[in-house]
Order: C-alpha cells, then sequence, then structure tokens
C-alpha cells in the first residue's frame, strides 16, 4: 500500500542577503509590497526587514513596467499584499536571481506523515510530495517518518533495503517515492 507524505512549509523562509545598514547576512520576508508609479511606469518591491538592525530592505519584483503589461489580477494581489504571493515571489528564480539571494529554510517546513500506523509493516512503498520546492534530504526525511536514526537509514540505504529512483544522499526540492523494507 502506498503513504502519501507531505513536505509543507509552516513560515515563510529567511531570505541569505547582506544587509546594507549592518553586517547581517539575513533579511525576513514582510509580506507587504511597495507599488510605485512613476508617469506610465510602475516598479514594485517585495519589502523585507533585517533580521539584525530591522532596516527595511527593498527586492524588486517588477521593474519599469507599463501598467497594461501587467495583468489586472497580479495588481490586484500585489496592492492587497497577498500572502501566497509573497511565497510564491521568494521562491521565482528570476526573483531570486534579480536580487542575488537565496532562501534558508531551516525550521520553516514540517513533514507530514498522515499518521504512524506505518512503522509496523515489513515493507513501506512512499511517495513524498514536495509542496514548495524546499530542498531536503531523503534520507533525513525517512529517519524523521520512520522514527529511525539517521545512521540507521545509511545503513539501510548500504544494504539495499531503502530503494528510490533517485539519489538518498543528496539535497532534492521536487517529488520523489521510495521503498523501505525491514
Amino acid at each position: 500500500m502506498l503513504k502519501n507524505w507531505a513536505v509543507v512549509p509552516t513560515c515563510l523562509p529567511i531570505v541569505h542577503r547582506r544587509c546594507h545598514a549592518c553586517p547581517s547576512q539575513h533579511v525576513r520576508a514582510s509580506g507587504k509590497f511597495r507599488v510605485n508609479a512613476n508617469h506610465k511606469l510602475l516598479d514594485v518591491w517585495l519589502l523585507a526587514l533585517c533580521t539584525g538592525c530591522g532596516e527595511t530592505v527593498k527586492l524588486t519584483v517588477l521593474e519599469r513596467m507599463t501598467v497594461r503589461s501587467i495583468p489586472p489580477e497580479l495588481l490586484d494581489r500585489l496592492h492587497d499584499n497577498d500572502p501566497g504571493l509573497t511565497a510564491d515571489l521568494l521562491q521565482d528564480p528570476n526573483v531570486q536571481r534579480r536580487n542575488r539571494f537565496v532562501l534558508d529554510w531551516t525550521d520553516a517546513w514540517r513533514l507530514d506523515t498522515g499518521g504512524s500506523e506505518h512503522l509496523d509493516l515489513d515493507v513501506i512503498d512512499v511517495a513524498v510530495r514536495n509542496a514548495a520546492r524546499i530542498p531536503v534530504r531523503p534520507a533525513r526525511l525517512i529517519a524523521e517518518g520512520c522514527g529511525l536514526s539517521r545512521a540507521e537509514v545509511d545503513r539501510l540505504i548500504t544494504e539495499g533495503k531503502v530503494v528510490s529512483a533517485v539519489r538518498l544522499g543528496s539535497r532534492l526540492s521536487g517529488d520523489f517515492t521510495f521503498t523501505l523494507k525491514r
């Protein structure tokens, strides 16, 4: 029987980017947008606060865009400070590249296994769905979800008792499946 696990975000991740006012390397998205009109052109920033000094940092979302080129639904979401839009934009590779930041997902996600009734089975087939492209180590998820130590999971992988089409020792940010044989 196939079990479904999910890696779900619990809060917005920390943005790993240098603050311009202090030596801190971390800012936290405030969830607010600033939309600035200059005649018929719009600039949009996602506002973030430095975790060290509290200074506001602007992350560029749109730059010098004509009002007509922005979908009305997107403009409404920007004006409403939509938290879902904040999460989507933080994970957008173009926004990350433009603003030169990476996300730190430490303590910002949890594993939902749907209960512990599977722990006593001899063979477990699991499909792991990653809800927000969170980079996680599959071996860590297996250890957490099955109540095993990381060393035990590594031993099971080496013995061929944990089988998957993906490399279980590296970080993944997508969905994957695995089979655990005890």
